[in-house]
């Protein structure tokens, strides 16, 4: 559970902004200028984070019914602009189509019984050195080595 309110995913036009808002400055902030609502800060419901805490759920609303008319990219980069900490979060298909992996060259080839498909390189590389990225082995392909290297017998009815 958050100690901080707003802090969260919110529904934006097309998609979901994380955001939170750590202080009681960034909380006026917010109600100026991205909620154009600058009474709320002195709204007893949510004048101090306790209190915004215990009603959250009406602050979620009153939080989408604004970011719901925004473009997630355009809420975030308000939300920036305000200086209010947030993040976009992204389906895994928006993930793989991100430009800065492609950008960053992230995407690999790599074989499986299906056919090739792409791959991610691991998160953390090392200079000079590509990570290693060997085919998808089919169903049951390592078995036998597997259980031959716990001295067990792949065959059925064997003691493994």
């Amino acid at each position: 559970m958050s100690s901080i309110s707003p802090y969260g995913p919110y529904r934006a036009a097309d998609g979901q902004v994380f955001l939170g808002v750590q202080n009681d400055r960034e909380w006026a902030v917010l109600c100026q200028d991205i909620l154009g609502q600058p009474g709320l800060t002195a709204d007893e419901r949510f004048a101090t984070n306790p209190a915004r805490l215990a009603n959250d759920d009406e602050l979620t609303l009153i939080i989408e019914s604004v970011l719901q008319s925004w473009p997630a990219d355009e809420a975030a980069a308000r939300l920036e602009t305000a200086g209010i900490a947030n993040a976009r979060l992204r389906t895994p298909a928006e993930f793989a189509a991100h430009p800065q992996l492609a950008a960053r060259n992230r995407w690999r080839e790599v074989a499986t019984p299906a056919g090739p498909v792409r791959a991610l390189l691991p998160p953390a590389t090392v200079p000079g050195r590509e990570a290693a990225m060997g085919a998808v082995p089919a169903l049951g392909e390592h078995t036998a080595a597997i259980l031959a290297e716990f001295g067990l017998d792949s065959a059925p009815g064997g003691s493994g």
